[in-house]
């Protein structure tokens, strides 16, 4: 599984691309207004400073709106990925993107008749929104096993990134489901290797090798 992480926060990208954990970044349009600067200016830097696909956002709701502004946002580096919305619109979009070369990311996706939507249109990427699925009461990740088995049915090529990850276990279930990528918030990355009797056996070992330098002096 690819691991991306959902920020426009540069000091983030940077460290979780230290950690050698990132693979890809995906945006949108809220993550951008809380830096609080230039999101053009932004969006070119996140281009440079990974080496994986990016995921920039329009926010047209009319295909040719949304065509236009993708021909915009390829500009600002080879590997970006254009977010488009879960509209009927938005899958004209897709298509005629798609025809052109442009990788997509349809997001807000809900239901899997709407991943199924996507693939048919040639999407490159679907997300769907698994915490926000479970905030409504539903499984958010009975949704992502029902878009990877349509997929797996049907042999299409899009692949799965689940989106609206709010813990750890999003992503364990996830990965064995066979999603094929999992795009998280940089608080959830840093929990991924966490574990209490990982920390409970490491302050034991350090315990221990105290007691074997004293003994040695």
């Amino acid at each position: 599984m690819r691991f991306f992480i959902d920020t426009a926060n540069l000091d983030e990208i940077r460290q979780a691309k230290k950690y050698g954990l990132i693979d890809g970044v995906t945006t949108n349009p809220s993550l951008f207004a809380k830096e609080q600067r230039d999101w053009k200016e932004l969006a070119a830097a996140i281009c440079k400073e990974v080496d994986g696909p990016v995921s920039l956002e329009v926010v047209g709701v009319t295909a040719d709106e949304m065509v236009a502004e993708a021909r915009e946002l390829v500009k600002f580096g080879s590997n970006v990925v254009v977010k488009i919305p879960m509209l009927m619109e938005g899958l004209v979009a897709v298509r005629q993107l798609t025809e052109m070369g442009i990788d997509t990311n349809v997001t807000l996706v809900f239901s899997p008749l709407q991943a199924l939507l996507a693939a048919k249109a040639g999407a490159t990427y679907v997300s769907p929104f698994v915490g926000r699925v479970d905030d409504i009461g539903s499984d958010g990740m009975e949704l992502v096993q029902q878009i990877v088995t349509i997929f797996s049915n049907y042999n299409y090529q899009t692949q799965v990134l689940v989106a609206s990850i709010r813990s750890p276990m999003h992503i364990v279930d996830a990965a064995l489901m066979g999603a094929d990528v999992s795009t998280i918030p940089y608080k959830v990355l840093e929990k991924l290797a966490q574990h209490p009797l990982t920390d409970k056996g490491l302050e034991a070992f350090l315990a221990d090798w105290k007691k074997t330098k004293g003994a040695g002096e």
